[in-house]
């Protein structure tokens, strides 16, 4: 959006109309030091794309979003691909029903593989039964592919980690383990501080077993400030808690909303002072 992309626009459709954008953003985030780099398909499924009037590109948006990826990406850096939610509910919520979604997901995830993705990611997810169709969907893909399930928490009035859907961290994260993910954790949530990710890593750690654990906190809990979002943690204030999400049990730390290349510049720096 700081380049000019208008709310309620397709962001996908920036991987062919201004590619060289999308990997600028890309060559930012490595240039800083992030060894993962996560392509621009979040919203890749023929459910989130029909609201943009574009289902039916669905492999030529993917397939562009890990191209560009991988392109900046180098032989030194892994491609995630990135799975985001469907954008409504699974049955008995909602009208979908697993089948569906599945499809969908796998319509998805062959694109991206396709286009150079090291491995998948499923993100921001809230349901669980969303989570297990997601990471089922990549394997059915190439059953080597590794898979990362990460979840959105909130916390409850009486401080209980939680998902939308009311799902408690150790049940959330084993049934991604479950299901086949061999990398578990969390991306965003709803008004989390960053001392609250730290928390909730330990729960997910300790719900992990053998799965490697990922966190990618927000910048900081958001903030309205004069109509518009911001997160206000400063580069300083994200690689201090990198450090101690890894004391919590995290082997891969990153970022999610509100964290910039400069974030990340830090967080490398403090991950690599730390051996």
């Amino acid at each position: 959006m700081a380049r000019g992309m208008t709310s309620g626009a397709c962001g996908m459709a920036w991987n062919i109309d201004r590619a060289d954008d999308v990997k600028a953003i890309h060559d930012a985030y490595r240039a800083a030091g992030s060894q993962l780099i996560t392509t621009n398909s979040f919203g890749g499924s023929r459910f989130v794309l029909d609201l943009h009037g574009r289902a039916a590109d669905v492999r030529a948006l993917n397939l562009a979003a890990a191209q560009v990826a991988r392109a900046a990406a180098g032989e030194d850096a892994w491609v995630l691909g990135d799975v985001g939610p469907c954008g409504d509910f699974l049955e008995p919520v909602g009208d979908l029903t697993a089948d569906e979604v599945g499809e969908a997901f796998r319509d998805q995830i062959a694109a991206l593989l396709e286009g150079g993705a090291d491995a998948i990611l499923v993100e921001t997810m809230s349901d669980p039964e969303e989570m297990v169709v997601g990471i089922e969907a990549a394997l059915a893909c190439d059953p080597d592919v590794p898979v990362i399930g990460t979840y959105a928490f909130q916390k409850t009035a009486t401080g209980e980690f939680r998902t939308m859907m009311g799902t408690p961290v150790a049940e959330a994260i084993s049934r991604a383990v479950e299901a086949g993910a061999e990398i578990v954790g969390a991306n965003c949530g709803a008004a989390l501080n960053l001392d609250d990710y730290v928390a909730l890593c330990r729960e997910i750690a300790a719900a992990a077993g053998a799965a490697h654990v990922i966190i990618q906190p927000n910048a900081g809990a958001p903030q309205q400030v004069n109509g518009k979002t911001l997160y206000l943690a400063t580069p300083e204030q994200m690689a201090e808690t990198a450090t101690r999400l890894l004391d919590a049990g995290a082997r891969i730390v990153g970022g999610c909303c509100g964290t910039t290349p400069g974030h990340l510049a830090a967080i490398a720096q403090a991950v690599a002072r730390r051996g």
